[in-house]
Parts: C-alpha cells; sequence; structure tokens
C-alpha cells in the first residue's frame, strides 16, 4: 500500500478502538509514555505559573525569573539531542528510565533551593531530562504500536501536555494558596518526584521494540556505530533540516499566543488575574481534544493533511480569538479560546507518528529528539519577536503576526517532507541501508 492513499479503518472503529486491539506490553508502554508525558509538562509550566511568586522568594527581577525559564528550555534541546541518542544506541525503555528518573530528582531538589543560582542550576539539570524524556517515548510506543494505529496512540500521548497544563494551573493557584508563601511553591516542586514510580513499570529488555533490536544487532554485526552526528549525515540532512523547521514553526507559532496569553487577557480584554487563569485553565479542555482529534486525522488522512487542516485553524481561530471585538464576556472568549486552543494544540499532535516514520531505526530517536527540541528551543526567537513587535503595535496583533509566521513554516516543510502515514518501518530501514 502507498503511503499517500488514505488509511481504511475497520467497520465501528473510533478513536480508541486502537487500545483494545493493543497486546499488555503496548498499554503499559502508552500509559507509562502517557503519564510520564503529563507530569513532565505539568513541571515545566508550573514553573512559569509560579514565576511570580519566585520573585519575591528570592527577590530577583522579572528578567531573571525568565532567564532560567529559558535556559531549562534551551538545555532541554542539549538534553533531548543526547538522550535520543542514547536511546539509539543503548535501547528505548533503559534511556526512557534514565530520562524519567533524572527530570523527576532535579524537580524534587528544585523544592531545596535556597538562593537564585542553585534555583538555575537545577531547573537546567531538569530540563536536560525533561527534553529527552518525550523523544525517547514517543520512539518506543511509535514502534511497537500497529503501524494503522500510530498517530493514534501517540496522538493520545501528546494530550498529556494538555492535562500537565491544567494540573500545572491548579498546582501554581489554588493549591500553593494552602500553604504559607515560603512553603507553597516548594511543595509543588516536590510533587516532582512522583513521575520516578514510573521506571517500574517499563520492563527494560523486553518492552524494547523487535525493529530496535534488529537494526542493533545488525550494527553488532557490522561493526558499525552510531554518533550524534549521524543525522547531520548527506542522506539524512535533508529530513533532519525539513523536520527541524516542522517543529520550529508550530512549536513557535504556539509559544507566540500562548506566552502572552495571560498578559492580553488581563491588559487587552480587561479580565482580573484569578479569572485569565480560569480562562487558560478552561482553554486546556479544547487542548486535550485538539490533540485527540489529530491523532484520528492523521491517521484516517494524513500526517500532511493533519498539520495543514490545524495549521490553516489556528490562523483563522488566533485571528478571531485575539482580535475579533470579543470583550471581556466569558460567554464570547471561552467559546473562541476553546476553538483557538483545539487548533494550536492539534497542530502538535502528530509530531510523534510523523518523526517515528520520517526516520530510519538507527538513528530514529536522536533525529526525533534533535528536530522537536531544537524547535522548542529556536521558538525563544518567535516570543522574543512578539516582544520587539508589540513596542510599535498592539500585543494582539504582534501576537497574530509571529503565529501565522510560524504556522507559514511549518506549512513549507509540510510541502517538502514526504507523506508518511502507514509506513512499514522496516521498509523504511531497508531502504536507508541501500
Amino acid at each position: 500500500m502507498s503511503v499517500t492513499e488514505t488509511i481504511e479503518e475497520p467497520v465501528g472503529s473510533g478513536p480508541f478502538s486502537w487500545y483494545k486491539r493493543a497486546d499488555r506490553k503496548v498499554r503499559r508502554v502508552f500509559w507509562t509514555c502517557s503519564v510520564a508525558w503529563t507530569l513532565d509538562a505539568m513541571d515545566a509550566l508550573v514553573y512559569q505559573y509560579l514565576i511570580p511568586i519566585i520573585i519575591m522568594a528570592f527577590g530577583i527581577t522579572l528578567a531573571q525569573a525568565a532567564a532560567i525559564a529559558s535556559a531549562s528550555y534551551f538545555a532541554s534541546a542539549i538534553g533531548g539531542w543526547m538522550g535520543g541518542w542514547l536511546a539509539d544506541k543503548f535501547g528505548r525503555v533503559r534511556i526512557l528510565q534514565l530520562t524519567i528518573l533524572w527530570f523527576s530528582v532535579f524537580s524534587f531538589l528544585s523544592g531545596f533551593a535556597q538562593t537564585y543560582d542553585q534555583l538555575l542550576i537545577l531547573r537546567v539539570l531538569q530540563g536536560v531530562g525533561f527534553g529527552a524524556e518525550w523523544a525517547v517515548g514517543a520512539v518506543l510506543l511509535g514502534e511497537i504500536v500497529a503501524r494503522k494505529d500510530r498517530g493514534k496512540a501517540l496522538g493520545s500521548v501528546q494530550s498529556g501536555v494538555a492535562v500537565g497544563s491544567g494540573l500545572a494551573a491548579l498546582l501554581a493557584g489554588p493549591f500553593v494558596a494552602l500553604f504559607e508563601p515560603e512553603m507553597g511553591w516548594r511543595i509543588v516542586f516536590w510533587i516532582g518526584i512522583l513521575p520516578a514510580l514510573l521506571i517500574f513499570f517499563v520492563r527494560r529488555g523486553d518492552d524494547d521494540s523487535a525493529v530496535f533490536k534488529e537494526s542493533k544487532a545488525q550494527r553488532v554485526a557490522e561493526k558499525r556505530s552510531v554518533t550524534p552526528l549521524e543525522i547531520f549525515r548527506l542522506k539524512y540532512l535533508r529530513i533532519t533540516a525539513l523536520a527541524a523547521l516542522l517543529a520550529v514553526g508550530a512549536q513557535g507559532a504556539g509559544y507566540s499566543v500562548s506566552s502572552y496569553l495571560t498578559t492580553f487577557l488581563q491588559n487587552e480584554r480587561g479580565i482580573s488575574a484569578s479569572t485569565a487563569g480560569i480562562f487558560v485553565l478552561l482553554n486546556s479542555v479544547g487542548a486535550f481534544f485538539g490533540l485527540l482529534g489529530n491523532a484520528y486525522f492523521s491517521d484516517r488522512f494524513g500526517r500532511r493533511a493533519a498539520f495543514r487542516m490545524f495549521g490553516a485553524g489556528f490562523i483563522l481561530a488566533t485571528i478571531f480569538y485575539l482580535c475579533a471585538p470579543l470583550g471581556s464576556h466569558a460567554y464570547t472568549l471561552i467559546p473562541a479560546g476553546f476553538i483557538q486552543a483545539f487548533c494550536q494544540f492539534g497542530l502538535y499532535g502528530s509530531f510523534g507518528p510523523y518523526f517515528t516514520e520520517l526516520f530510519p531505526t538507527e538513528v530514529r530517536a536522536s533525529g526525533q529528539a534533535f528536530a522537536y527540541n531544537f524547535g522548542r528551543a529556536v521558538s525563544g526567537i518567535f516570543i522574543q519577536g512578539v516582544a520587539i513587535l508589540a513596542a510599535t503595535m498592539a500585543l494582539n496583533v504582534s501576537m497574530t503576526i509571529m503565529g501565522v509566521i510560524g504556522v507559514i513554516c511549518a506549512l513549507v516543510a509540510t510541502v517538502l517532507l514526504p507523506e508518511t502515514v502507514g509506513r512499514d518501518l522496516r521498509e523504511l530501514d531497508e531502504r536507508s541501508v541501500s
């Protein structure tokens, strides 16, 4: 079957029918990756929501607090790339366990920081594990789940970021308010140790994919080694560059909006800080369904079609949400925010299956981790771009402009990249060797 054809679903199937067909191994890996990604996203986002409290606790400036977040994301790009390479070299499960333990421990230790420098170092180290965990888990699940279900399974895992965002908002808001200011933020970081329990739910040898074991055995037999720079070899360079461009565009578009959303709601819609927080929390519901919607759509109609549909939806929904005269009424802003978040986060939903199908097994984890985390790191340019434009125009206009530029970058990448839905990973490996 050509990868450009529509994948036919069994009669009566739906977005979750794949789970019923999956065996125990796939289900176990799915839940491990889903919960890890949810708590991973929660821990990364909760710092941003805690910034006002962190500023008061350490007596620092907004710029200093923001520098910790930026440094953590930069570290995640480096950690993701190296974690991916280690997963290609030593095995998916072994490195998944290590990354989960790594980011959990350093999140926990962040709660003991006594100075700004200590918190900066601990969050940078946490970022190293944060960057690697999603990519390694996505590769593992993508290799063991049935190819016709790859988009639905990985899209469901990706939806955990919406749940994590909601949990982060609850922890940084109502939960922190239950404690003294000095203790509340520390307890939130201590909760970050919980993902470490997940390392006991995957088995190091048994849960690695057959396609990875075959690829590793072939490398050993041929006495070939894979270096971190392998993805920049000529035969992989085009895919690596275009996958990175796709990640830059999609994530840059999203960060252009989400990084300034509460500021926009407060300053331009005239909403109080507490109400704005509730609106953002409700947007997470739209984000969750957007990711699940992409999961089904991309398996049915193709990866590129999914990026294009949600990209077009992002442009239209963002222009309406940010620029239409909606006032400050909940009955207009909440539905509009739901649709905007549905499209924005839905745009991310095909990263896992698409990147899994673009890279051959021997460089799959390093290629996927590099592309995704390169996009996360470079997205800082879009965030800064909004701030620069906002000096000469309204914030909502600058957010919209940078968001549209990001989507255009992503759409250009989909024109130049191949369609891969339903791709057989073994056939991909054979073509890469020949």
